[in-house]
């Protein structure tokens, strides 16, 4: 390999943990196999690090561009200012869509911000997802006295921006936020000190705030909300787990409200002590050719399997989990729907805390835990969620299949069905709303909870969120 006399090579090299974390913070939001553009690429390293399809790099250095050429010849480098992209359309290269594109320590370098931003647009799809990390404010005196001391590479003077500054400039921009959130307390290797307090302390409500890297995840803003022919409209899956649920079979199909070009119910029995799985065979027949019905049985035991059944067996393009009980009502699924199909969010999660609670309906202790692990939660992800517990959620398949390949790395940590969709929905970057809700007291049967065993359940699914959200 030849060598390289670019500074950035030193710097990098001399601060190799710092660009070490940063390459853990994006392989953990980025999947292998994407096209990925990067604004101000560098070294190309980052870029490389990711193993994109086709990756692309943008910066206005000739000869650090002209030296990462050289150093990854399958990637592609440009030299162009990040204001002046317009003509890069007819690049052949960049022509099509990116599914990601990275700003990472560029912010602090542009003279306009709000331009670059309005520039990259059109090289985004409503599926393209914007990683912009920059250092906190905060520690602009501490990188001074770095540079001063010669620990850090000189640079001009820079944009110092908060988090919110960063998510104004995106709106301005015509992108939302989807999370947000800070890492990596102290950035230089000490050994074992280094790993307990980025891994131990760093996450702590608080202390987060002190972390030098901030990084923000966004996609463009929704266009406003159509209606289109029911032909043109996305195929929709309901499934329906439900466990001594006879006396709620019929009525789950009967509320139940058309949903897209063509709705599927996929009712999954799990091994139930009334006459639940009877039930669902009736109905089945009596719906044939009016509703597409579909009975499964459980092999497995727990909603989250009961989920994870009727999930591979679907084959609508948004897929809806509606409880048999009916607590939640299923004339309520049309929002759910079309929050997904409309592209005004990319998973649609139940909240029941905005409406007023019966006490039959919901305990006090029952919601005032539901918001301690909602709050917690919120913060472990960087989203704002306000109800974790609802067990209504909808999502589209393509996404759903992404999310269930993390099983083999996570593994089957959930048993309720709803935490893993929840953590895989944070992790794939998906744009997540609450849906708020009507919450009504059972009619038939009673609730499966057990409120010691369950509530210690999610605390171990808090711990393992805790673990892979914030220490990578």
């Amino acid at each position: 390999m030849p060598a390289f006399n670019h500074p950035l090579h030193y710097w990098r090299q001399k601060n190799r943990y710092y660009h070490e974390d940063l390459e853990r913070l994006h392989r953990f939001f980025v999947s292998p196999g994407l096209r990925i553009l990067e604004i101000g690429s560098g070294t190309g390293s980052l870029l490389n690090a990711l193993q994109p399809r086709v990756g692309v790099g943008i910066d206005q250095d000739a000869e650090i561009v002209a030296q990462a050429q050289v150093e990854f010849p399958h990637l592609h480098f440009r030299v162009e200012d990040a204001h002046n992209l317009n003509h890069l359309v007819h690049d052949p290269v960049l022509a099509d869509p990116f599914d990601v594109i990275l700003l990472t320590n560029t912010l602090g370098s542009l003279t306009d911000i709000q331009q670059v931003l309005q520039q990259l647009r059109r090289f985004c799809s409503p599926r393209t997802r914007l990683i912009l990390s920059h250092h906190n404010p905060l520690w602009e005196p501490i990188l001074a006295l770095a540079t001063a001391l010669k620990q850090r590479m000189p640079l001009p003077a820079a944009n110092w921006l908060s988090a919110a500054d960063v998510a104004n400039l995106l709106h301005l921009a015509g992108y939302e936020i989807i999370q947000q959130g800070k890492r990596l307390l102290l950035p230089r290797r000490i050994p074992w000190i280094s790993a307990v307090v980025n891994k131990g302390i760093a996450p702590l409500p608080g202390i987060n705030a002190l972390c030098l890297t901030e990084y923000t995840i966004a996609r463009l803003q929704p266009v406003a909300d159509r209606d289109p022919p029911v032909a043109q409209q996305p195929s929709c899956t309901v499934v329906i787990p439900a466990r001594n649920e006879a006396g709620n079979i019929r009525q789950c199909v009967e509320r139940l409200p058309q949903l897209g070009s063509r709705m599927e119910i996929i009712f999954v029995e799990g091994h139930s002590e009334d006459n639940t799985w009877a039930e669902i065979q009736k109905v089945q027949a009596e719906y044939q050719g009016i509703r597409d019905i579909r009975g499964l049985q459980q092999q497995g035991t727990g909603k989250g399997d009961a989920v994870r059944r009727g999930f591979a067996a679907a084959t609508g393009d948004v897929l809806i989990i509606l409880d048999a009980d009916l607590t939640v009502q299923a004339e309520d699924m049309t929002k759910f729907f079309w929050a997904v199909a409309s592209g005004r969010c990319d998973f649609a999660n139940g909240c029941r805390l905005i409406y007023p609670l019966k006490r039959e309906s919901m305990p006090r202790l029952n919601q005032w835990a539901n918001r301690f692990f909602a709050a917690l939660l919120s913060y472990i992800l960087g989203i704002r969620i306000k109800d974790s517990l609802c067990g209504t959620k909808a999502l589209r398949r393509e996404d759903y299949l992404e999310i269930a390949k993390l099983r083999r790395e996570w593994g089957d940590f959930d048993p309720f069905g709803d935490f893993d969709l929840l953590l895989g929905a944070a992790k794939r970057s998906l744009k997540i709303l609450d849906i708020p809700v009507r919450y009504f007291p059972r009619t038939y049967g009673r609730s499966n909870i057990q409120h010691v065993r369950d509530g210690l359940r999610l605390l171990r699914i808090c711990g393992f969120a805790l673990k892979h959200f914030k220490g990578y």
